[in-house]
């Protein structure tokens, strides 16, 4: 604010010069950023470059892909149209790896040709946050059930969702807070634990939201970004699936693992359009640890979810409620010296005429991964009908030296035209693809 106006010119147009190629829309980024830190001017009149030039003082370039591009899943795209007979266009999601080692989720596009070749479209070179959508809504009975079972059950909270209508946006969440903060300083004044019930409130609310990509932006220029203090420090491994609702529609979800530096806590994204996207927290006894994977449809009647609560086995669980889970069982337990430290799942289960196919990862001597195969009864998912021995991928000498030796791990694969297509991420390094005939798979297991 103290430089002379006639430098504000000369300065901006340097920076507009330097980093305009970098960055479609520069100027349009500039002034959402400086919106964003007009509040610490109290209300100063300005020129619009003046208002340009602090906008680029508070951005940072950041590289998203610059340690490594791994773990992916892939799932149908919702585009078919304009393919030859055969051939499928796809959606990867991919864990992307940059500096401080904080994950975030990126896309690539791409087609299954109907000879079998494998085609992912290059990316743009541009990477751009999404609009985060500040009027979501909140449902009360939903929340006050998720404020429950985080154990916020103070008066504090009951008087602040008392207060709330049956639907609500966060701005009012906010209002509700703070009039509950005043009416207590004005009164006998707030104890630690009506401190704790607000900071906990907020974060459960700001861990819910939705994003807004335009359409114009391709894929591959779409960034999920940590976004909340649950994720600080990354957005890890998310399992895509196109799950089929009972009226016969589909939409996407993924789990993926949150974390903050000191803790993981599993979490749930949706989206019919990989537009617009809506975070959702996971909640009950049974949600933690990584490595959720959801089934593509619900089995009699309710959600089934693969999971891993113990760092060493596969569980799994059925719900009513895709955001609540309460119980959960063993279903396969580490048997082969390929995965004797840890069996957990690969992504969400395949169906398949012979029953629910599930990639499996095990952990052996020296942290080696592999990734195996079991398959499930369909009509009865807790039936374990067969199991690969052997590992149907391990690391070769080309694929041992990564950011992570040692490791062939994938999140999600698919099955076209016979072929089992698996996407999996090398030494925690780069991305590459196997294809391997579904019946060799199937006649492998015991």
């Amino acid at each position: 604010m103290a430089l002379p106006e006639e430098q504000v010119g000369p300065l901006l147009d340097e920076v507009s010069a330097e980093f305009s190629e970098r960055h479609p829309q520069i100027r349009k980024l500039f002034l959402e950023r400086f919106e964003q830190v007009r509040a610490l001017l109290a209300g100063e009149e300005m020129s619009e470059q003046r208002r340009l030039l602090i906008g680029s003082y508070f951005l940072a370039e950041y590289s998203l892909e610059s340690a490594a591009l791994f773990n992916p899943s892939i799932v149908p795209h919702p585009d078919q149209t304009g393919l030859a007979t055969g051939a499928l266009r796809f959606i990867l999601s991919l864990r992307a790896t940059g500096e401080g080692h904080i994950s975030s989720i990126t896309f690539r596009a791409g087609i299954l040709h109907p000879d079998d070749r494998v085609e992912v479209e290059a990316p743009s070179g541009f990477l751009t946050e999404p609009r985060q959508i500040p009027n979501s809504r909140y449902e009360k009975p939903l929340f006050g059930r998720k404020l429950q079972e985080v154990g916020l059950t103070s008066d504090f909270t009951r008087r602040v969702v008392n207060n709330l209508a049956e639907s609500f946006a966060l701005e009012e969440l906010r209002a509700s807070l703070e009039a509950e903060v005043k009416r207590l300083r004005m009164s006998d004044g707030m104890t630690r634990e009506d401190q704790t019930a607000e900071q906990g409130i907020w974060m459960l609310a700001r861990s819910n939201y939705e994003v807004q990509f335009q359409p114009e932006q391709q894929l591959s220029e779409r960034i999920i970004f940590p976004a909340t203090p649950s994720q600080r420090n990354g957005i890890e491994d998310a399992r895509f699936v196109r799950f089929q609702n009972d009226d016969g529609t589909h939409i996407y979800y993924a789990t993926f693992t949150a974390y903050d530096g000191r803790v993981v806590v599993p979490e749930l994204v949706e989206t019919a359009d990989f537009l617009r996207f809506r975070f959702i927290t996971l909640n009950g006894p049974a949600a933690q640890n990584k490595g959720m994977a959801l089934f593509p449809r619900k089995i009699d009647g309710v959600y089934a979810m693969l999971s891993r609560q113990d760092n060493e086995n596969i569980y799994l669980m059925f719900s009513d409620n895709v955001h609540f889970w309460n119980e959960y069982k063993v279903l396969l337990k580490p048997a082969f010296p390929w995965e004797l430290v840890q069996l957990g799942n690969c992504g969400s289960p395949i169906e398949t005429d012979e029953g629910w196919l599930v990639l499996s990862h095990g952990v052996g001597p020296l942290r080696k991964y592999c990734i195996g195969a079991f398959l499930l009864d369909r009509d009865d998912p807790s039936k374990v009908i067969g199991r690969l021995r052997e590992p149907l991928l391990k690391p070769n000498e080309n694929e041992r030296e990564g950011y992570v030796p040692n490791v062939v791990y994938t999140c999600g694969a698919l099955v076209h035209n016979g072929q089992l297509i698996i996407p999996y991420g090398l030494a925690d390094h780069a991305t590459g693809f196997a294809t391997v005939p579904l019946a060799d798979v199937l006649a492998a297991m015991a």
